[in-house]
């Protein structure tokens, strides 16, 4: 299914309730368009927790996530889209809620991803800037709450269809979660197993993988990372693949 293909589609859609979730506010952040590159930081770290048997194997959900991410039969692709993205976000914004006491300025003075790799944030002058972790986390999460209450972006009254400009929106989403997760994996595993919520956490993250495979929100680069700057948990979608979890 490819979601970029079907923007032409004609959108009858029934009206979706409006469902929203609380995050922090911040200061005025970028643009939709103001995406961090990244910067390769640090040394080389041993193995993490998250790869290492049994928490790489912990999950609600047994067998492969492509059932659950198929279109339904009769539902509209942006409307499945738009709705499933909601979903991400909420989940993930409540795990960052239950883990933001861990997430400092001191404990992560920067967005680290991977043990050489820190994303940096596109500021207003269009400089690439260095943020601790919960102020690029707040960031991120304030402008997704943005969009999801902006009808023009997200609509939920009968009638209304989505714009021309909603895949790419969607991806540029997509891509920000995507960075939240890889944090929190590589920074505060170890709270996410003392909460005893890796499997959770990991069927979550392997949902997300998968419908963003799916419906080609997300790049292989922003997964992987870069030789010298690799994303940690791009080696957790390589196992998942191994093992079946993820379409390979």
């Amino acid at each position: 299914m490819s979601f970029f293909n079907s923007i032409g589609r004609s959108m009858q859609r029934a009206p979706r309730p409006p469902r929203r979730s609380t995050t922090p506010t911040s200061a005025t952040f970028p643009s939709t368009e103001s995406l961090p590159p990244t910067t390769p930081t640090g040394t080389s770290a041993p193995k993490p927790l998250y790869l290492c048997s049994p928490f790489v194997e912990a999950a609600l959900v047994k067998g492969n996530f492509k059932t659950i991410v198929m279109l339904p039969k009769y539902a509209d692709v942006m409307e499945w889209v738009a709705v499933n993205v909601f979903d991400f976000y909420q989940n993930l914004n409540q795990f960052y809620g239950v883990l933001a006491e861990c997430c400092t300025q001191q404990s992560c003075p920067s967005m680290s991803a991977g043990p050489n790799l820190n994303y940096t944030w596109i500021n207003q002058d269009r400089k690439s800037v260095q943020l601790p972790a919960p102020t690029y986390v707040d960031y991120v999460m304030t402008w997704v709450q943005n969009l999801l209450d902006d009808e023009n972006v997200f609509p939920t009254k009968s009638g209304r269809d989505f714009s021309q400009s909603f895949p790419s929106t969607v991806k540029h989403v997509y891509r920000q979660l995507l960075r939240v997760f890889a944090h929190l994996y590589h920074a505060h595993y170890q709270q996410i197993l003392h909460l005893r919520s890796e499997g959770h956490f990991n069927s979550l993250f392997a949902h997300f993988l998968a419908f963003g495979k799916e419906y080609e929100l997300l790049e292989v680069k922003d997964i992987k990372g870069q030789p010298g700057a690799l994303v940690g948990v791009g080696a957790l979608w390589e196992k998942w693949k191994e093992m079946g979890i993820l379409e390979p």
